[in-house]
């Protein structure tokens, strides 16, 4: 009964979620959402060679894409500057590529190579740059709401400038008493941190009707004193608008906003995962719709290009992701007797570690 009261919650029809196209004639707007687009594109298709290298039986551990969930995670990404602190998901692809990871790494990561931000180690997701303020993701996901909260804090404690915090969640994380901890500080201390919560209807196999109570998510923005933003997880227009948005209120104010998306998970939980617990009814609904296509179409519509140029980015794209691929399966993997075991890529930030 929960689950068909939320299913009927839903827009039951696209005309609801009509694309908006006054933004589009802004000249600026427009290089930044074609901007964001290559970059939804460019995830996609290495997160579609990472899935063909799995099913190989070329990675190792498990493979988790972020199909339908590149909207939100690019605009997180492209909110952040250089200083900021960024805490992203295992399907925030997009999202890593606009705040600056190489697709080499991404690879690196997974195939196990010595040459990459883990240094070929430490499962294939869990990649960062912590001292550039690059998170690595923690699997207890609620977590990384307290890891970036704890970065600014600190930063401020030293006099330091902080910047802004982005950190990206599935809607299961906020079930966990680390994300009401992270949350909570962050409001209480009045820190900018920008938890962008993707709430793509399951937690794995758990559906919303299970998880929470209220109406929507982004209620729980005014119990904890911070901002809330509801936006359509599959139309990178209004991603933008409210992400960035957001971004810019933390900046400017210094306080916490809650961001959440609404989406459907277009892949399994990861690559191993039919989804067939999914509720059939849900893929008929506009928060089904590919993100990617939508943009696609919204492109189309507004002539900020046409269908060649599309193409020829996408073709762009899969000759950088092979020709990356191909260099990054020639390199070496670790040797157990010769590695310094220190998993970061900065070793200055391990205690008792030299020359790593």
């Amino acid at each position: 009964m929960a689950q068909t009261a939320f299913l009927e919650s839903l827009p039951q029809s696209a005309s609801q979620t009509k694309l908006p196209v006054e933004s589009a004639l802004d000249e600026s707007w427009r290089d930044l959402y074609l901007k964001a687009f290559r970059f939804m594109q460019r995830a996609r298709v290495i997160e579609d060679k990472l899935a063909s290298l799995y099913r190989s039986g070329k990675i190792t551990g498990g493979c988790y894409v972020g199909r339908g969930n590149e909207a939100v995670a690019v605009s997180a990404g492209i909110a952040l500057n250089k200083g900021d602190v960024f805490a992203p998901l295992i399907r925030d692809q997009a999202g890593r590529l606009a705040y600056g990871e190489s697709p080499a790494d991404a690879f690196r990561t997974y195939l196990g190579s010595r040459l990459g931000p883990m240094r070929g180690r430490d499962g294939n997701v869990h990649r960062g740059r912590p001292a550039e303020g690059y998170l690595a993701m923690i699997s207890h996901l609620g977590a990384m709401v307290s890891a970036a909260t704890g970065m600014l804090l600190g930063r401020r404690l030293r006099g330091e400038p902080t910047g802004i915090a982005i950190v990206t969640l599935g809607e299961g994380a906020t079930s966990t008493g680390a994300f009401h901890e992270g949350l909570n500080l962050a409001a209480v201390e009045k820190l900018p941190v920008v938890v962008v919560v993707s709430n793509n209807l399951y937690a794995y196999s758990t559906p919303n009707s299970r998880q929470f109570a209220c109406e929507s998510l982004v209620h729980r923005a005014r119990g904890y004193g911070v901002r809330g933003w509801d936006v359509d997880g599959t139309d990178l227009n209004d991603c933008l608008k409210k992400i960035t948005a957001a971004a810019q209120d933390a900046r400017q104010t210094g306080l916490p906003q809650l961001v959440v998306a609404t989406l459907l998970r277009l892949s399994g939980h990861g690559e191993h995962d039919d989804a067939f617990y999914v509720d059939a009814t849900l893929k008929t609904l506009p928060v089904a719709r590919d993100c990617l296509a939508v943009a696609e179409e919204f492109i189309l519509q507004t002539n900020l290009a046409d269908w060649g140029e599309i193409l020829e980015w996408k073709e762009e794209a899969k000759r950088e992701v092979e020709s990356i691929l191909a260099e990054v399966q020639r390199e070496p993997v670790p040797d157990p007797f010769e590695e310094r075991w220190c998993c970061l890529a900065t070793p200055g930030l391990c205690e008792g570690i030299d020359g790593v």
